[in-house]
């Protein structure tokens, strides 16, 4: 779709910056764009727009090595999920929560991951606030979208390093470059700003060529309130309230809703739609995923064209036992596998040593070796486990709100039908529904740093994140561990950033 256009103009923004050069130069270089003579036609003011998507998917690009990228870190670190192929170091970090080194590239990759893309909001949103090769329709779509995409990297960043620098001007001068950290609350202000702006622009509520939708908006911002409601800002029942609030908004406008069936979540057909409520967009030969390939069994399980490159993760055999007999999510072929027929032969099945994540499998993938499947980013039942999440805080740990219930049961019944709809709901159960719900979807380590509660699956309960140790790791968690250290070249390279 879209892809290789986001993709390529980010590369060519990222050029633009050394226009700056031709201060030193006396001219300007061939080869380069200034900004300001790119924005020039309406063709070029999309370009800008969509570039702006590129570092959607940076940390889920394979970096140096097999089925190895920065995104994995974030489950790593959960303590639920193991690497069948042997790990480095650095994802050694992770895996077993030694204690991170700031030098480890991980780090510098979620950094970049922010601050690159970011530049290209900050241009996108000098200039095309003052454009005129636009309608003013278009204009203000294309601003609801740089001011999104803004406070997604941003909250991103906020919550793994916590005071970051706050940019919000594009970079005309390499001198300028040097700034300080500024609170994280200061950060999440931003962010709520820019996604209260992104509200007032005209975005469709719904959008299947993948780019932001009012949708994606208002469910980022119930998010973010509800974060902020919890740690470190601990800033408590005013943002569960608005958390719900703004949950009950995208509910209420019934655009969206669950899918009948697991398998649905990986049918090319849907995406973009429905339950789906922002992805970030693949293509097989411009713009691949890796996720089906870098989650298959290791060493070579003979069930995919492409066998031999898989083991980056697989859930820890406990996390996996910690789902009911009768979930759903744990059914074969749902969230997770043990078996598949052998590739080109499939009478004969082949039983898998431990169980693997089938949630990203790619039928086109495992004919092919190469697959377009976009990733999701913000589900429906993302938002619908919000609002029972915000409303339980807000009654003080039990609710009985019937709207509560209701987005609570739409994500359990899935799982459970034959389960009753309850009368009551605590916040432990809506967490470790969060837990099984979105396993390796990069959400979970956020949900135990906001919580500070980790799921204790040798029992199935909720327990405190300080003091639990996690089946894949060597020691139990620590304060220490809720907040990544600045990467060392970072800082070294900008010694404000230490202060």
């Amino acid at each position: 779709m879209h892809c290789m256009r986001w993709r390529y103009w980010a590369m060519l923004l990222l050029c633009t910056g050394l226009a700056s050069c031709k201060s030193f130069l006396q001219e300007s270089p061939e080869g380069t764009l200034d900004p300001a003579k790119f924005y020039q036609t309406a063709a070029q003011v999309a370009a800008a727009v969509n570039g702006c998507y590129d570092g959607l998917g940076y940390v889920y690009i394979n970096g140096i090595g097999v089925s190895v990228c920065p995104g994995y870190a974030l489950e790593y670190i959960t303590g639920y999920s193991r690497r069948p192929r042997p790990s480095g170091f650095e994802d050694d970090q992770f895996l077993h929560l030694d204690k991170l080194d700031p030098n480890n590239s991980r780090l510098q990759s979620w950094w970049n991951a922010t601050y690159y893309p970011v530049e290209n909001c900050n241009s996108v949103i000098e200039h095309v606030l003052v454009t005129n090769v636009v309608d003013d329709i278009t204009k203000q779509r294309y601003l609801g979208q740089a001011y999104f995409l803004r406070a997604w990297y941003y909250f991103q960043l906020v919550r793994l390093f916590g005071d970051v620098p706050l940019k919000l001007t594009s970079t005309t001068d390499i001198n300028n470059t040097r700034i300080y950290r500024s609170p994280r609350q200061a950060v999440y202000e931003q962010i709520v700003k820019d996604l209260l702006a992104a509200e007032q622009c005209g975005l469709p509520w719904q959008d299947q060529s993948g780019h932001i939708c009012l949708g994606a908006v208002k469910a980022l911002l119930a998010k973010v309130y509800l974060t902020m409601a919890g740690y470190p800002l601990k800033l408590g029942n005013p943002y569960y309230q608005l958390a719900y609030d703004k949950a009950m908004e995208v509910i209420n406008s019934h655009n969206f809703s669950l899918f009948d069936h697991y398998a649905d979540l990986r049918d090319p057909a849907y995406q973009n739609t429905r339950e789906h409520l922002f992805m970030l967009q693949r293509q097989a030969t411009v713009a691949p995923s890796y996720i089906h390939e870098a989650y298959l069994p290791y060493p070579d399980q003979p069930i995919s064209i492409q066998p031999a490159y898989g083991g980056a993760m697989a859930p820890a055999q406990a996390f996996y036992d910690s789902y009911a007999a009768n979930d759903g999510r744990k059914a074969e072929q749902a969230f997770f596998y043990t078996r598949f027929p052998r590739y080109g032969n499939p009478a004969d099945t082949i039983v898998l040593p431990a169980p693997y994540i089938f949630k990203y499998w790619d039928a086109d993938a495992e004919k092919t070796g190469r697959s377009g499947e976009n990733f999701p980013l913000i589900r429906y039942a993302d938002v619908l486990l919000t609002a029972a999440e915000a409303r339980s805080n807000l009654d003080g740990g039990v609710t009985a709100d019937a709207a509560a219930i209701d987005a609570y049961y739409a994500v359990r019944h899935r799982a459970f039908p034959a389960e009753t709809r309850p009368a009551s709901l605590t916040t432990d159960q809506i967490l470790k529904e969060r837990c099984w719900e979105f396993c390796f979807e990069f959400q979970t380590w956020y949900d135990m740093l906001r919580t500070r509660r980790a799921l204790d699956v040798s029992n199935g309960t909720m327990t405190n994140l300080v003091g639990y140790k996690a089946p894949n790791h060597v020691r139990a968690f620590d304060t220490t561990d809720l907040q990544f250290p600045l990467p060392l070249a970072e800082v070294q390279k900008n010694p404000d950033l230490a202060l």
